[in-house]
């Protein structure tokens, strides 16, 4: 894939200052936008190598590493789809979305982490009482957190691969589903996490003492239909976690979504789910673009992908380690990993293509107390 034109870190340098004027974020949100900013620049320090054969010297400059940045998720994505790939069960999987209607989200804005964790208790309780209701058996899930849509907006939503199997009383593994074509009945499982979510909305502003400040979202949000979306089940574990692992690991928006900046707006492509997936370029103001970007980077510590059931780490490594032998595997460097899966290899000179790169020495970076963006903004507006 060729390099983006525009980036991100060019908006967050572009707008970064006129944002913080006029939105006044938290540290935290700083921190991130900042960590953006300067991801695979001298800022973070980096490696010098020259080639053994040739004698060129290429610097190849660290990353941030964190978790909301375009550049950095590409190869965790391909680890996690490996890994869950591995003990992915082999059977059909269902994947499952449910959602909440866009009334709540001044409700979710208010805090975001305690709303989060309530959307997946609530999920995974739907989950666990339908298989129990409808199967007798414990199932399981892989649950995933998406904040946003395709025009950078606030849309809670969950993704969940649930497998169609599931663990007995009587400590049998049993196959669940109606032929492959559908798992639980869909409108009593949007009904039955419509009353769970809302009953614990309500009580939590209600305990926080300021349930009538939002009485007319409430109500809104009971009136509303709310939507859980079942796909047909999915065949080979390969497949599913392949797809899945387009989700896991995607941030807001992409490099590649972004088509032009200029000093006050900046245009993207988007996907027009209402319109038969068209795709369109809107435009957003570079400081309303941040905002928005700002109301997805999760609470700090959040854990956005969580495993239910027979697909948790206790039961994995209880109940079904007891039918097999532990199987000990040889320690694999990050770099070999990436070489094996990827198919590149990371020490070959990238000029003449035959000589190895020597690491020759190591850049520092750069020790600076506040985000870069802060100190030398590239438009600062006075």
């Amino acid at each position: 894939m060729s390099r983006p034109k525009h980036e991100v870190a060019e908006v967050i340098a572009r707008f970064g200052y006129r944002f913080n004027e006029k939105h006044k974020p938290n540290a935290y949100h700083l921190r991130v936008l900042g960590a953006l900013s300067m991801c695979r620049t001298a800022a973070l320090g980096g490696h010098k190598y020259q080639c053994d054969h040739c004698g060129s010297v290429s610097i190849r400059y660290n990353s941030c590493r964190n978790r909301h940045c375009p550049k950095c998720q590409n190869i965790n994505q391909a680890f996690w789809v490996e890994d869950r790939i591995e003990k992915a069960y082999p059977v059909k999987h269902y994947h499952i979305v449910f959602t909440v209607p866009e009334v709540l989200n001044t409700i979710c804005l208010l805090d975001s982490k305690w709303f989060y964790n309530h959307l997946f208790s609530c999920v995974w309780d739907c989950l666990r009482s339908f298989g129990y209701s409808h199967y007798g058996v414990e199932s399981g899930a892989i649950c995933l957190l998406h904040t946003w849509g395709q025009n950078l907006c606030l849309h809670p939503h969950i993704h969940c691969i649930v497998p169609a199997l599931g663990y007995s009383p009587r400590g049998q593994i049993r196959h669940i589903g109606k032929q492959g074509k559908y798992l639980y009945p869909v409108r009593q499982l949007s009904t039955k996490f419509w009353g769970k979510c809302m009953s614990g909305i309500s009580g939590q502003l209600a305990l926080k003492g300021i349930l009538p400040q939002h009485k007319t979202a409430i109500e809104m949000a009971w009136n509303t239909p709310w939507v859980v979306f079942c796909e047909p089940s999915l065949s080979k574990p390969e497949k599913v976690f392949n797809y899945l692992g387009q989700y896991t690991h995607r941030v807001a928006i992409s490099n590649q979504r972004i088509v032009d900046i200029d000093e006050q707006n900046v245009r993207f492509m988007l996907k027009d789910y209402r319109n038969e997936g068209i795709i369109k370029t809107i435009s957003l103001n570079g400081v309303e673009f941040l905002r928005r970007f700002c109301m997805h980077i999760l609470p700090k510590g959040f854990v956005k992908v969580r495993y239910y059931g027979i697909y948790s780490s206790r039961f994995l490594s209880t109940i079904l380690s007891k039918a097999g032998k532990m199987v000990i595997k040889p320690t694999e460097l990050v770099t070999e990993r990436i070489e094996r899966i990827a198919g590149i290899d990371t020490h070959c000179c990238p000029k003449c293509k035959k000589g190895r790169l020597i690491q020759v020495s190591i850049v520092p970076r750069i020790r600076s107390p506040v985000p870069a963006f802060l100190v030398f903004p590239a438009y600062r507006k006075l």
